[in-house]
């Protein structure tokens, strides 16, 4: 039974979007899903009973005809996001960070501006961001991405209080090490490269990910889980880890 209104996924072709999107179903949300991967996205639609609408969070008109396409919601999972590539900022390649800026910083605009509409008129709305343990530490060569994930950061939280005493929750998720496509992304396919990232531990996965929204988002309308900070047990921080 969809009983619990209509919740919208962003990035949900594959990895944490994905697995948001099953999970939320499965609680009982009917879900719309965006994503560039037409192909990818349609699956996940077909297993959760949702649907399925073209959304390149970097593109304003993009972003208009999904939300006009999609109707009114009451939970929005900003997932869409992404690094790319990790360079010192003396040998900064301008495009990777404009990607990450576009994709993290302006698509969570582009989509919680357009919706806060309909997210404050259900009643109970609920905005998730997905950002990261970059949001809120720095590491040598990615800046580009933590400065991107610190933005979205701010961002998310900024609204929690201009829109205090409207009934919509805010809630950041800062996950760590999550095995999923985002190092395959950020290294261009470089598939050792990424594998290496997660070598001689045990990471997160999109499942855990997705556990912790679908909790956060079906707490009664008056708890707001504001920010929840997950890692796998063998990392401390984003540049310690313990390796078997």
């Amino acid at each position: 039974m969809n009983n619990l209104g209509t919740a919208i996924v962003t990035g949900a072709s594959s990895g944490i979007g994905a697995a948001t999107a099953r999970q939320l179903a499965k609680a009982g949300f009917r879900v719309v899903l965006g994503a560039r991967r037409l192909d990818r996205l349609n699956s996940v639609a077909a297993e959760t009973g949702g649907v399925a609408l073209p959304l390149d969070v970097t593109d304003p008109s993009s972003v208009a005809e999904f939300v006009e396409a999609a109707g009114p919601c009451r939970v929005l999972v900003n997932n869409a996001g992404g690094a790319m590539g990790l360079a010192k900022v003396a040998d900064a390649d301008e495009d990777h960070w404009r990607w990450m800026w576009e994709t993290n910083v302006l698509g969570t605009l582009r989509l919680t501006r357009a919706l806060l509409p309909a997210l404050v008129a259900s009643g109970d709305g609920h905005v998730v961001t997905i950002t990261s343990v970059a949001a809120y530490e720095v590491y040598d060569n990615g800046a580009g991405y933590t400065s991107a994930k610190h933005a979205q950061s701010a961002l998310h939280r900024t609204l929690r209080g201009e829109l205090l005493g409207d009934p919509v929750r805010f809630t950041e998720v800062l996950p760590g090490l999550v095995e999923t496509e985002f190092s395959l992304v950020r290294f261009e396919g470089d598939e050792e490269r990424a594998a290496g990232v997660y070598s001689g531990i045990t990471p997160l996965t999109a499942d855990d990910v997705a556990d912790v929204v679908t909790f956060a988002v079906t707490r009664p309308p008056h708890v707001n889980l504001d920010q929840i900070v997950m890692k796998p047990r063998a990392q401390a921080s984003a540049t310690r880890v313990h390796r078997d």
